[in-house]
């Protein structure tokens, strides 16, 4: 599903991650570990689409960097659900208006898009505060919210990049065993983390970033 052939990436000021290899199967649940500023999100926004390799070849859902036009960027996203750290929610909409976005973006009848919608609510528990705006739900819920979000278009692929970073141990957890349901149908996830005791003793595979230098936990 995903796959990294000897990836480097250089960002302007010189950070950046080097010779990556790595390889995520379909259906896998691996965590990703590193301090902040480890080349965490630059991994991320590779796999994405967002950065192009320096060098080396990334391949995702079949696609493949090196030829990867306008037209094969928008496909590899359409099959990729994003979580980030800091939720990106739209302030002046509502919790269904910020779950229903993607779904405008990709075409979908006004018809289609409630019932999909309520049910991404009700998969992450927030079927009860689908009039709330962002800036009434906690930290917990504006997360969960954003999953809603990714998980909407039924994606391939969910890339979490440092979700529980802003939450507090309770939604923490809450969040990886969310993520851990929606793994259960089917559905491929990488999340980044620095926090090692959050996803330790999982049985799941990890991937520890240190300086962009990749290794197996």
């Amino acid at each position: 599903m995903i796959e990294f052939q000897n990836v480097s990436y250089a960002h302007s000021k010189g950070y950046g991650v080097n010779n990556l290899n790595m390889t995520i199967e379909d259906g896998d649940f691996t965590f990703l570990i590193g301090p902040t500023g480890s080349g965490k999100t630059t991994l991320m926004r590779l796999i994405y689409f967002d950065l192009l390799p320096d060098t080396g070849l990334v391949k995702v859902n079949g696609l493949m960097s090196s030829n990867a036009s306008q037209k094969i960027i928008a496909k590899a996203r359409r099959s990729i659900g994003m979580v980030f750290q800091d939720y990106k929610l739209l302030g002046d909409r509502n919790l269904f208006d910020n779950v229903a976005l993607p779904l405008h973006v990709l075409g979908f009848s006004s018809k289609e898009i409630p019932d999909r919608v309520d049910e991404a609510l009700e998969l992450v528990g927030l079927d009860k505060k689908a009039e709330h705006l962002p800036n009434e739900l906690s930290g917990g819920e504006q997360q969960r919210a954003c999953l809603a979000r990714a998980i909407i278009k039924e994606p391939n692929i969910i890339l979490a990049d440092e979700p529980t970073g802003n939450l507090d141990p309770v939604a923490s957890f809450e969040l990886v065993r969310l993520l851990e349901t929606i793994h259960e149908t089917g559905t491929t996830i990488l999340m980044a983390s620095h926090n090692y005791n959050l996803i330790k003793g999982r049985g799941r595979p990890i991937y520890e970033i240190k300086d962009g230098i990749l290794r197996v936990r």
